[in-house]
């Protein structure tokens, strides 16, 4: 079983001292499933802003985890993990010799060491080298002296760990039309991997989801991959979200939705899990609007600010129920009593 930092807000029972009524409970707050529109999963007590959902609310480790650890890399995915994410976003692009290795940027200065290595081969892109070549370069050093010689992982390695630590994935292809049959290569990758092609449960978070900002790329890895969830990375024009019904979710930044485009994209069927936001105000923002998640650097912020806002809204629902409970069960001196779980 997958650990959860998404949210499922326990069963929430009223009880009167002196009435044997009926237990009241609250459906646990998860990600929209299938294509029911969205105002018929939003909230019993009609707060528009908190959907009634199917999957788990989930922090995304951006880049492994990319706030206290080198992007991209496996000291990355494995800081992930000690930080309690549940799931991990990672970019990835193919090397000279048509291996996938995961690198965020087209070029390796910002991340490597590559112009200390190799100091006649500028301008240093990823596809004008090998995968044995990219094994000679220090992916760690960049970020702090603690990770000096992590080397540029293979998406092979980091599958690997991933699963190792029972981790889902979102997996973020970089400019697709850099390197033609792209689709072709992550394909045979996953196609060979059980564990990766095998969704989770409906009630926990997507095992592994293939995204890129290339929406015709994106396409094209659905009619390969038709039983993985793709998503749609940047803000899809709201008139146009109907035509991308073949996705699962719409990622964009966060910065530029609202409310409103969330639930447009939850009443076309599709999940919004909006990117990189690293503030817990920003957090909770995103939150009211009624995502199904976000992705950010600092996972444990995530994870304390889903947790505390499924604290707020379990008890906004019990006293809402409890003032009910009052008005319409009640006589004078009976006393009503909340449990929350």
């Amino acid at each position: 079983m997958h650990q959860r930092i998404g949210f499922i807000v326990g069963a929430v029972t009223f009880s009167l001292s002196t009435l044997a009524g009926p237990v009241l409970a609250t459906s646990p707050t998860l990600i929209p499933q299938g294509n029911e529109p969205a105002q018929a999963r939003r909230s019993a007590f009609g707060s528009s802003d908190l959907p009634e959902q199917g999957r788990p609310l989930v922090a995304v480790s951006h880049r492994g985890a990319a706030g206290t650890a080198p992007e991209n890399t496996l000291a990355a995915i494995d800081e992930g993990h000690r930080l309690g994410a549940e799931s991990v976003e990672i970019d990835v692009r193919p090397t000279s010799d048509e291996e996938l290795v995961l690198m965020h940027d087209a070029t390796l200065e910002r991340t490597t060491d590559v112009a200390e290595v190799f100091p006649d081969r500028a301008p240093y892109n990823v596809g004008d080298f090998t995968l044995e070549e990219l094994g000679r370069l220090d992916a760690g050093s960049f970020f702090g002296p603690e990770f000096e010689g992590e080397p540029v992982p293979s998406l092979s390695e980091a599958l690997d760990r991933l699963q190792e630590h029972d981790m889902n994935l979102l997996l973020e292809v970089k400019e697709p039309e850099l390197y033609p049959g792209i689709e072709r290569l992550i394909a045979a990758e996953l196609k060979g991997r059980p564990h990766w092609m095998e969704p989770n449960a409906p009630d926990e978070p997507h095992r592994l989801l293939v995204q890129s900002f290339d929406w015709e790329y994106t396409e094209r890895s659905k009619e390969l991959l038709p039983s993985l969830p793709h998503g749609l990375l940047g803000l899809v024009p709201e008139n146009e979200i109907d035509d991308y019904t073949w996705a699962q979710q719409i990622n964009p930044a966060h910065t530029t939705i609202d409310a409103d485009y969330v639930a447009a994209v939850q009443d076309a069927g599709l999940e919004i899990m909006p990117y990189t936001v690293n503030e817990a105000d920003g957090m909770y923002r995103l939150l009211g609007m009624g995502v199904d998640g976000f992705i950010t650097d600092f996972p444990g912020t995530g994870q304390r600010v889903i947790r505390e806002f499924r604290e707020g809204r379990a008890r906004q629902v019990a006293r809402e129920s409890e003032g009910a409970q009052t008005d319409g069960c009640t006589g004078e001196g009976e006393e009503t009593r909340v449990l929350t779980s």
